[in-house]
């Protein structure tokens, strides 16, 4: 018998169908290969983005000036950080720049959420920075993105960005107990608000300085005023500003170990687990009696270290039954020591200074409650 007439026909169709399938098969793994490649170069963007807005946000914090707006030259500043560590996480094996647009420095509310809208009509409080950094098309995007395969269907590169912002409480409304078991670097000596605002007006004296190569205090102006924080006048009889964090009536070894090492978890459960203001603005401490010369060698081991203090505006009760109004917390740095001597020669001197802090309770207030206290950078969004 004849063998089947259309068995070559066949066999010529399933060729043509392998060969379609072949070729679809390509073009899905090009496609698969362009795809991987474009989720690769979107974490790197991701990656570029983070690690500028977080160093530029820790430049914001360094620039910040006391309830002065932030100056053109502090914001160029801050965005050449933002570009200096962009350039230094490449993306798609290329150095990217960023346009004065790509960074923006402004203000969110806190809690800080995917939600919040930052402002930038306030610019003595600005506490977030903004980051673009894109691979796009035009003289100022980078390039897009160069494809492989896709190149066959007439496309050769992809238009990408990502953002990222970064941002910190500038405003605490009080401290708790870190999480991570860090004490809190809260000295136990509490300054008037007088002599405070005094301070941030130009009074007071200039006559040490921060070396920060040498990471010492030196004789000397530096522009930053300082002031005595303690032994002082308080308006009570007995009391000349040492407070009570923790329970009533601190020995002096408390108030020793508290100036070196911080108020700790246990100090604070004293008072209801946190340092925190009231609804009014208030937070009350109790008094110390006396002038302790016992801890001259503990206030001398923290010199030029930074410190934050309580703020008061009033006083009242004599001896252990003083009770001062606490309004405000103030980052400084202690400047001089000298608790030797007439009355009138013991001096801890202070000057206004960024302290970093974490446990941060943020204020409700439109206005901060602390000056020159911050907390941690962290990435927001």
């Amino acid at each position: 018998m004849c063998g089947n007439p259309h068995r070559q026909n066949r066999s010529g169709a399933v060729a043509v169908f392998a060969l379609c399938m072949m070729v679809a098969m390509m073009v899905f793994i090009a496609l698969a290969v362009d795809i991987g490649y474009l989720v690769y170069v979107d974490t790197e963007l991701q990656r570029s983005a983070d690690a500028a807005a977080i160093a530029a946000t820790w430049r914001l914090v360094e620039q910040d000036a006391l309830g002065a707006p932030l100056t053109p030259d502090a914001a160029e500043d801050i965005r050449t950080t933002a570009n200096q560590f962009a350039a230094l996480n490449p993306v798609a094996k290329s150095t990217v720049a960023l346009t004065a647009e790509d960074t923006q420095i402004g203000n969110l509310a806190y809690p800080f959420s995917t939600s919040s809208t930052m402002t930038f009509t306030d610019p003595t409080h600005f506490n977030a920075v903004k980051v673009r950094v894109r691979k796009t098309s035009g003289a100022d995007g980078n390039g897009t993105v160069p494809l492989f395969f896709a190149r066959i269907l007439g496309v050769d590169g992809c238009d990408m960005q990502r953002e990222a912002t970064a941002a910190f409480i500038d405003s605490f409304g009080g401290f708790r107990a870190g999480t991570d078991g860090r004490n809190l670097d809260i000295l136990p000596f509490a300054l008037d608000k007088t002599s405070w605002d005094d301070l941030l007006a130009g009074g007071g004296n200039d006559d040490y300085r921060w070396d920060a190569d040498a990471k010492c205090v030196r004789n000397g102006s530096d522009g930053v005023r300082e002031v005595n924080l303690y032994p002082q006048g308080t308006g009570s009889p007995g009391n000349r500003g040492t407070v009570d964090i923790g329970p009533s009536n601190n020995s002096t070894a408390d108030i020793s170990r508290q100036i070196r090492t911080g108020i700790s978890a246990s100090d604070l459960a004293h008072l209801g687990g946190k340092l925190e203001f009231d609804q009014y603005g208030k937070l009350y401490l109790n008094g110390d009696t006396g002038i302790s010369a016992g801890v001259k060698d503990d206030l001398a081991s923290i010199l030029g270290k930074t410190r934050i203090i309580p703020i008061f505006d009033a006083v009242s009760g004599p001896g252990n039954n003083a009770t001062y109004t606490i309004v405000a917390f103030a980052g400084v740095r202690i400047m001089y020591v000298k608790l030797t001597g007439s009355p009138s020669q013991k001096q801890v001197m202070i000057q206004p200074c960024r302290v970093v802090s974490r446990g941060a309770v943020p204020g409700s207030g439109p206005t901060p409650a602390s000056n020159f206290v911050y907390s941690p950078v962290w990435l927001v969004r």
